[in-house]
Order: structure tokens, then sequence, then C-alpha cells
């Protein structure tokens, strides 16, 4: 009775928070106190641009350096494979100072191979995307009446063919006064608020304070470069600085003298709430209204398979079953449709180890999936801690090669009639087919961002990294699972299967046509979701609304075991008992529907993507999802299908 009131208690709560839609979010770091003038510290990530979608470095261009060198910050495996690179910078401010004209750095003059990179980068429309207490900089502009939100800022424009480059940075800081959890705020309103501390506490009276925005604003600014010469980094630059035109223009052979203002502002935002500005999402009523698509043709599915089941099978079924055995008898002989392939329904199909061996993958990507989204919509993964979204899902992916195994090898061991020669070879199968196929799309796309020298590139003790926790986890984790479903009893089939396969008739449409036309209603649940996802990921957006994602997902998993069943259904009805691989691909299909969208979106979304490499990334990224999403609804069509083909020809007995 606890366990059921615990897990009724959980069930409540996460519909309540899948219910909200954007969920809520576990911060990822504790608040930070700041007192008055305690050093600030701002570090950089890489440089990022929508038009190529390969990230470099910060220090790639001819910026300013700290002091003490560059140095890079604690990173997570997540933040690495993501392409992250966190440094630190030369800007620092002190809490709550409002300071201006503060000078940085005068580069030295630009030669031709920096002068080069430079408007490289500006052409390709770079940002520059810098972090302040765990918070990414925010810049905001206005177009057609409306704000606008955007991280970071551009290197630079170009404008009249000339290059111009964001000099001058004006920052601003919103803080929130730090509210102890010992204080109780009980007397007096306005200025003559009193804050009673419940005992006393070495230096509670310091006020302090947190970070709860930052935004900045980029400018070009003419400076000159004489007058800064002996000036010192953090001196005050003694011209005034004027942000209304652009003035800095790029040219070979001049320095760049770079200068920065930061201003301090009280803000009502409070320190859970502090990522609201980057986590709205707009459009909430657009997955309203996708999640309702979906739930449409889920019934409509629904109600084609409880026509089909109740009124066709339970119906002959009811009919045989209330049969003497002679007539029984008369009636095998007059058997039509689905009853006519009962001794070969269950025959063993082409290359069924690679079959188990697809279908161990899908349930590790499938539950891997859940587990990560559920975790998500919960609020353990905000992207408030960068890469943890990645680290869980390779985490899970990891753990769950148990279920891979498992699965895998009692299938193949169903197949072969409890058979258990071989099992080894299909758990090992099981842990190399998709992280191998994946090792390999990812390491020709790997050579082409080294090529290119970008921080998106893996470094290779990564690779080394990956390696180990490959075999050295996953492998011996399919294999265990390999070892249970071994040991696990076989299921049994409920017909004995004929020595002699019987002919398939010939049919006015190619059954694989049909196959391929039923992805179409998977696709059609999640393809408005799917944008988001793409947008996410392509646009520079922050995905935060994991709980419309995961009744995304439960529809889509639905939908595929339904129109993954229906299908079996008519194969078996025009004696075509070949439903094996036919009911995998009928829900894996939608792969295909995906990859030709993704294709879509890179031709109209993303038009201003350029070069040839930008492009082959985008491709190969998108061909490895689409395998990962094959597998995973393919497993869920097969499945269903297994489950109900077992059910039919076990209540009835037909010799």
């Amino acid at each position: 009775m606890g366990f059921a009131r615990d897990f009724g208690i959980w069930v409540l709560i996460s519909c309540l928070i899948i219910q909200s839609g954007d969920g809520f979010y576990l911060p990822g770091s504790y608040p930070h106190k700041y007192e008055v003038g305690d050093k600030l510290y701002v570090k950089v990530n890489s440089l990022t641009s929508i038009d190529t979608e390969i990230p470099y470095s910060y220090y790639s261009l001819p910026l300013c350096k700290p002091l003490d060198g560059i140095k890079d910050s604690a990173e997570n495996l997540g933040e690495l494979l993501m392409g992250d690179r966190i440094e630190n910078s030369p800007y620092e401010f002190k809490m709550y100072t409002n300071e201006t004209n503060l000078f940085v750095c005068r580069s030295d003059p630009l030669n031709a191979n920096d002068f080069k990179i430079l408007k490289e980068r500006i052409d390709e429309m770079y940002q520059v995307n810098l972090l302040l207490d765990n918070l990414p900089a925010i810049r905001y502009t206005r177009k057609e009446g409306y704000f606008l939100r955007w991280t970071g800022y551009p290197v630079g424009i170009k404008d009249q063919g000339l290059y111009y480059v964001f000099n001058h940075l004006k920052f601003k800081v919103l803080v929130h006064k730090y509210e102890d959890s010992n204080v109780a705020r009980v007397m007096g309103t306005g200025d003559a608020a009193e804050v009673i501390p419940t005992f006393e506490k070495p230096g509670s009276d310091v006020p302090g304070y947190m970070v709860v925005g930052f935004e900045v604003v980029p400018c070009s600014v003419q400076h000159n470069p004489e007058s800064a010469r002996n000036l010192k980094m953090y001196e005050k630059y003694p011209a005034g600085i004027n942000c209304d035109n652009v003035g800095m223009v790029v040219k070979e052979g001049q320095p760049v003298v770079y200068t920065y203002d930061v201003s301090f502002e009280e803000s009502d935002v409070k320190w859970p709430s502090r990522w609201d500005a980057y986590l709205k999402m707009e459009g909430s009523k657009v997955h309203w209204f996708s999640i309702l698509n979906s739930l449409m043709v889920i019934t409509f599915l629904a109600g084609i398979v409880l026509v089909i089941f109740l009124r066709t099978v339970r119906r002959d079924l009811t009919r045989y079953e209330e049969l003497d055995k002679e007539a029984q008898a008369q009636m095998n002989e007059e058997l039509s449709g689905w009853k006519l392939v009962v001794g070969d329904v269950f025959r063993a199909p082409t290359n069924a180890s690679l079959l188990c061996v697809m279908v161990g993958d899908g349930v590790q990507i499938l539950g891997m999936a859940v587990v990560t989204i559920m975790f998500a919509a919960l609020g353990f993964m905000s992207p408030a801690s960068r890469g943890t979204l990645i680290s869980g899902m390779l985490f899970f992916y990891m753990v769950l090669g148990i279920a891979a195994g498992y699965v895998a090898v009692r299938m193949w061991r169903t197949i072969g009639c409890g058979d258990n020669s071989g099992w080894v070879s299909v758990a090992w199968r099981a842990a190399c087919f998709f992280p191998g196929i994946s090792f390999l799309i990812l390491t020709t796309l790997n050579f082409l961002l080294w090529g290119s020298h970008s921080t998106g590139a893996i470094p290779f003790s990564l690779f080394v990294i990956l390696l180990l926790l490959w075999f050295c986890i996953s492998v011996p984790l399919t294999l265990v699972g390999g070892y249970f479903g071994a040991r696990a009893p076989h299921i049994e089939f409920p017909v004995r299967t004929n020595q002699i396969p019987r002919e398939v008739p010939a049919q006015k449409y190619p059954s694989w046509l049909l196959v391929l036309g039923a992805g179409t209603l998977p696709f059609g649940t999640l393809f408005i979701e799917l944008f988001f996802i793409m947008s996410s990921i392509w646009m520079g957006r922050v995905y935060y609304v994991f709980g419309f994602l995961f009744i995304v997902l439960i529809l889509l998993v639905v939908v595929c075991a339904e129109v993954s069943l229906v299908l079996t259904y008519m194969h078996l009805c025009v004696e075509d008992w070949r439903w094996w691989w036919k009911s995998f691909f009928a829900s894996g299909s939608v792969a295909i529907y995906i990859f030709l969208y993704s294709i879509n979106y890179l031709v109209f979304d993303l038009k201003s993507l350029s070069g040839p490499v930008s492009a082959t990334l985008y491709l190969g990224y998108s061909l490895f999802m689409v395998l990962a999403i094959m597998l995973a609804t393919g497993t869920v069509g097969f499945l269903s299908s297994f489950w109900f083909v077992h059910y039919l020809f076990s209540s009835v007995k037909l010799d």
C-alpha cells in the first residue's frame, strides 16, 4: 500500500508538471552572494553562427586576452560534445560599482591573416557569447515595434562595403538583494522596512547581491590608437565615447582599441527566476494544437483497431469456438485470410539476428529518450548546467545496455525456439551496431571540423574517453543483459511451423509501398514539435518545453504501435506471413519523412547556411538522428505486432 501511495503521488506530480507545458527547472548551481566591491569575472564561450554551424574559439580572433593568460574553465563531457569551450576573459567588474570608458587593450596592427579572418567572421555573422555568473549575455533589439532577444552579440557588421568591428561594450548587470533564509521581514514598509535577524551572525549586516541578469549593447567606436598606447588594462580611456554611430572601420595594418562600460541595476527578479528571460518559449498554443492534432489521429487509428478486432477477429474466434469438432475440421478446409498462414506466421525471418540486434538497440534508445525527457521535464537538466542533457543521455544510454542485450538475446532465443547457441554473438553485435555506426558518422564529421580548426571538433583525448566508456561500460553491460536474456525462458509460439513454407499469393500492389506510406501518420504527430527542436539545434534558440515533448513522445509511441499493428493484420489477411521486418519498418519508416523534412529545413529555413562543409555537417548529424529514430520507432511497431500476432494465434487452436 505504501508503494502504491508513493507511486500515485509521483504520477500526480508528473502530470501536473507535464500539464504546465514549460515545466520547471532546478537551478544548476547555488546562488552566489557578492558583497559590494567583490570582483565579477566574465567568461567567454565559443563563437557561433547560424550561417555555418561551425563554432570557433573566441581567441581565434585578434581580441584582447587576460593579463594572467587564457585558462579553460571546468567542463563536463556534454559541454565538450556540444562544442562549448568556456575560457576566462579580460572583462571584470566590481559588484554594484558603475564604471565607464574602461580601457581593455590595444591590439597589434592587423596582419593580412587576422584581417582576412575578421572579415570572414563578420560576413558569416558570428556571435560572441559571454557568461557572467553562469548567465549568458543577452541583447535586446527592436524590430517593427517588437523587442527581440538574442544571446551574445555580433563580432561586427558590414555596411557599404566597409567592415566595422564592435570594440566597445556597454554591460548592464541586474542584481537582486541577497535574502538570507534565516532573516525575517516582519516590520515596516517601503523605506522604513526593517530586517530582524533571528540570531546573531558575523557579517550579517553587510549587504550582499546576487546576479539575476546580464545584458550587453555592442558599439563600434573610432578610438585613437595613439591615445591608448601607454594605457594599462582597466584604466580610464581619456576621450569621450559616442555609441550613436558605427565608426571603427577594420583596416589591414591598423590596431583596434577595445573599451567597455558597466552599470548595475537592482531588479525585482529573484534568483530562481533569473533564467526566465532565456526560457520564454512563444507559441505554446501551437504546441497544444500539435498535441490535439495527434490525439485526433490516435483516436481515429484506435477506432480502426477496435473495429478490426472487435468486429472481425473476435467475431471469427467466437464463431470458431462455438463449432463442434466435426464442424471445426470442415471449417479448417475452408479457411481464408489470416487463418491460412497459421503454419507459417512464426517462421523465422531472413536475417533474424540483425532484426534482434536492431530491436535491442531500439529498446535502448527508446528507454534513454523516455528517461532523459522525463528528467528534463522534472527540471533536473536545466540549461543553467550546460552539457547536463547530453551527459545524461550518454549515461542513460550506457546503463540501458542491459536492456538492449536482454531483449536482443531473448528475442533471438524465441525465434530459435529456445536455442541458446550464438547468444554471445547477438549480444556483442547489439553492443556494437548502433554505437559503431554513430562513431563512423561522427568521426567523419569530426575530420571536417578538425580541418576547419573548429572548437566543435572532438579532441583526441575525448575520443579515447568515449571509446573507453563504450568498451569498458556499455559493452560489458550489454553482455550482462544478454546473459540474463539467455537464462530467461523464451516465449513459446502457440502454433507449430510447417516444414515447407507457404507460397505468398501475388498482390496487386507491392506490400513495401504500404509499409513506406505508413510512416506519414507517426510523422504527422511530431512534425510541429520537430520544427521547434530543429530551431533549437540549428538556430541557437533555447528549447525547454520538455513537458510538451514528453507528451508528444508518448503519443508517437501509441501511433507507431497502432499503425504497425493495423498493417500487420492487413498483411496476414492477404496471406502474407512475412510480417517480421514489415512490422518494424511500418513504424520505422517515419525516419524517412523526418530526413526529408530535414532537407526541407535546410533548403528553406537554413538557406543562409554557407559552404559544403556546413551542409555536410548538417546532413551528417541529421542522418545520425534519423537512424536513432528509426530504431526506436521500429522497435515499438515490431514489439506491438509481435504481441498482437502471438495473442491472435494463441486464442484459437488451428491444426
